[in-house]
C-alpha cells in the first residue's frame, strides 16, 4: 500500500507540473536523448582524371560496393578536366537518382567541363576556395581539321539536360546553362513583393507569368557573353551553386558533421585488373598472342593449346572491355562471325575471296568497336580514342604478320611446336626400302599399328582443302589429315606418307 501511495503522490506532483509547463521542461533536462550524427557510415569515391566509360564504370562498382556495405553518405571526391559528354551525364545522372544515399561532391582543386556536371548531379557540392567548377561547353572537331565549339542544336540538347539537373537539386538553372552556353547572360534580380533572390537569364525574367515584379539587378560577371561560366568555390556559394567550402577532408568533416574520417573505397582487383588490360600496350599484346595462336590452331587438326590460348587471349580482351564500359554484346558477335568466316575460306572454299576478307573486316570492326563508345568520331578527345585504337591494331598485325611468317619458316624446328606440323619434305623424312633395289626413289616411313584403321601408303581423297589441315575420305572413313606443308586443294587424290600418334600426314599423289 505504501507504495502504491508514493506513486500516486508522483503522478499528482506530475500533474501539477504539467499544468503550468514546468514538466514538460523537466523531461527535457532529464531525458533529453544525446544527439545522434546526421549520417552514420560514410564512403568516399575518388574520381579522377579525364572523364571515359573506363571511369563511369568504376564510379558504378564503387557506387555498389557502398550501398551492399549500407553506406547513408557518398561522397564523391571530384578532381578532373572533363571527358566525353555522354559519360559524364550518365554518371550525374546516377547520381542523381540515387535513393539509398546522401550524395556530395566535393571539389578540392578542378571540376571543369564534364566533371562540372558530374557535381550537379550531387545533392550538395563542397568546394575549395580555389577550386574551379564549370566551362561545360562541348568542342567538335570541323572539316579544317580545327576544333570549334558545337553547334547550336547540340548545345539545346546540352542546356536542357544541365538545366534538368540543376532545377533537381534546387540550383539556379541559368547559371548552369552559362557553363555550356556562352552567349546566355545571367542577372541578379530581386522580387519586389518577397524580397526574394534569384539568378535569372534575361529571357526567363520575360517569360515569368509577372516580369514586372523583377527587379534587374547587377549583371553576374562570370557569365558575361563569349565565355563560359566558370566559378572558384568562395564565388560558387555566393551563387548558390555549391554549399559549403572545405579546404581538406577534414574540414569538409567538420563541415558534414561525420564522427570519423569516411572509409576510402580504394580500387581493388578487378579494377587494377580492368585498368592494365584497357592500356594500348596490353591490349596488343593480347592481339598478337591471340591472333598467333590462332594461326597456330588453323594450322593443325583439332582443337589444341593455340585454340585454348586464342580463347583466353579474346576473352580477356572483352571482359575487359566489357567492364570498361565500350563492349557489349554486338562486338562480340561481329568478331565470333570474323573468326568464322575466316575458317570457312581456310578451311572450306579454295583461294582467299569474299569470306576472307569479310573475316578479316569484321574482326578489325568489332575490335574497334570495343575499344570506344562512338561510331564516328566528332571532338577532340574521340579523335585521339580513334587514332590510338586504329594504331594499335595497326601495329598488332603487322607484329602478327612478322611472327606469322617466322613460324611459317621454322614451325618445325621448335621444341614445343615440332610434334604439332610436319616438317617440310627433307632427306630426314626419306628413306630406302629396306631391301630395296637401291634406286634414288624415297620410299615413305612405316608407321607401327594404329587407331584409324589406315596404314602408311593408304590412298584417299581430300573432302576439304588441306591448308594444310583439313579432312579426307579412305574408304568410308572420314579423318582429320595434315599435309607435309604444301596446300592441296578439295577433290585431289592423297596418300598416306606418315601417321605419328594421332596424326596423319598426306601428299599430294601427283607430287609424291
Amino acid at each position: 500500500m505504501l507504495r502504491f501511495r508514493c506513486l500516486f503522490a508522483k503522478l499528482g506532483i506530475l500533474l501539477a507540473l504539467a499544468s503550468d509547463g514546468t514538466v514538460g521542461s523537466c523531461l527535457a533536462a532529464d531525458e533529453a536523448p544525446t544527439p545522434r550524427p546526421k549520417y552514420e557510415r560514410a564512403v568516399l569515391i575518388r574520381f579522377e582524371g579525364t572523364i571515359t566509360p573506363l571511369l563511369e564504370q568504376f564510379l558504378y562498382r564503387k557506387l555498389a560496393a557502398a550501398e551492399a556495405d549500407q553506406a547513408d553518405l557518398v561522397i564523391v571526391e571530384i578532381d578532373s578536366p572533363g571527358g566525353l559528354v555522354d559519360s559524364s551525364f550518365n554518371v550525374a545522372h546516377r547520381l542523381r537518382d540515387l535513393d539509398w544515399a546522401a550524395t556530395v561532391a566535393f571539389v578540392p582543386r578542378e571540376a571543369l567541363s564534364g566533371a562540372a556536371i558530374v557535381a550537379l548531379g550531387c545533392e550538395q557540392i563542397i568546394m575549395a576556395p580555389t577550386a574551379v567548377l564549370g566551362d561545360a561547353g562541348p568542342i567538335f572537331l570541323g572539316e579544317d581539321s580545327l576544333f570549334r565549339h558545337a553547334p547550336e542544336k547540340l548545345r539545346s540538347d546540352l542546356a536542357r539536360k544541365i538545366r534538368d539537373l540543376a532545377e533537381r537539386r534546387r540550383r539556379p538553372p541559368a547559371l548552369a546553362e552559362a557553363m555550356v552556353d556562352m552567349n546566355l547572360t545571367v542577372y541578379e534580380v530581386k522580387n519586389r513583393q518577397t524580397g526574394a533572390r534569384a539568378f535569372l537569364s534575361e529571357h526567363e525574367i520575360k517569360s515569368s507569368p509577372h516580369p514586372d515584379q523583377w527587379e534587374k539587378g547587377p549583371l553576374v560577371l562570370e557569365s558575361r557573353e563569349g565565355s563560359f561560366l566558370e566559378v572558384n568555390g568562395q564565388r560558387a556559394v555566393e551563387l548558390t551553386l555549391a554549399e559549403g567550402q572545405a579546404a581538406d577532408r577534414e574540414e569538409l568533416q567538420k563541415l558534414l558533421g561525420l564522427t570519423g574520417a569516411p572509409q576510402v573505397l580504394e580500387p581493388g582487383g578487378v579494377d587494377t585488373a580492368v585498368d592494365i588490360l584497357n592500356s594500348a600496350w596490353i591490349t596488343g599484346l593480347l592481339f598478337v598472342v591471340g591472333l598467333v595462336a590462332l594461326y597456330v590452331e588453323f594450322s593443325t587438326p583439332g582443337i589444341g593449346l593455340g585454340g585454348l590460348v586464342s580463347l583466353l587471349c579474346f576473352a580477356l580482351f572483352f571482359w575487359s572491355r566489357f567492364l570498361g564500359g565500350t563492349a557489349e554484346v554486338l562486338e562480340v558477335v561481329l568478331f565470333l562471325s570474323g573468326v568464322a568466316f575466316l575458317a570457312v575460306e581456310l578451311f572450306v572454299l579454295p583461294g582467299f575471296g569474299v569470306a576472307g576478307i569479310g573475316g578479316l573486316l569484321l574482326i578489325v570492326i568489332s575490335v574497334l568497336m570495343a575499344c570506344q563508345t562512338f561510331l564516328i568520331p566528332e571532338t577532340k578527345y574521340e579523335w585521339e580514342v580513334f587514332g590510338k585504337s586504329l594504331m594499335m591494331i595497326s601495329c598488332s598485325a603487322l607484329a602478327f604478320l612478322a611472327v606469322a611468317a617466322s613460324f611459317g619458316r621454322h614451325f618445325g624446328s621448335l621444341p614445343l611446336f615440332n610434334r604439332l606440323v610436319l616438317q617440310p619434305a627433307g632427306a630426314e623424312r626419306t628413306a630406302r626400302a629396306a631391301g630395296g633395289d637401291g634406286g634414288d626413289k624415297p620410299a615413305p616411313i612405316l608407321a607401327p599399328a594404329n587407331p584409324f584403321g589406315v596404314d602408311v601408303g593408304d590412298w584417299g581423297l581430300a573432302v576439304s582443302p588441306l591448308r594444310p589441315a583439313g579432312r579426307a575420305r579412305f574408304g568410308d572413313r572420314y579423318l582429320d589429315v595434315l599435309t607435309d606443308g604444301d596446300f592441296v586443294e578439295r577433290g585431289r587424290q592423297v596418300r598416306i606418307i606418315e601417321i605419328q600418334g594421332s596424326r596423319i600426314v598426306v601428299r599430294d599423289v601427283e607430287e609424291a
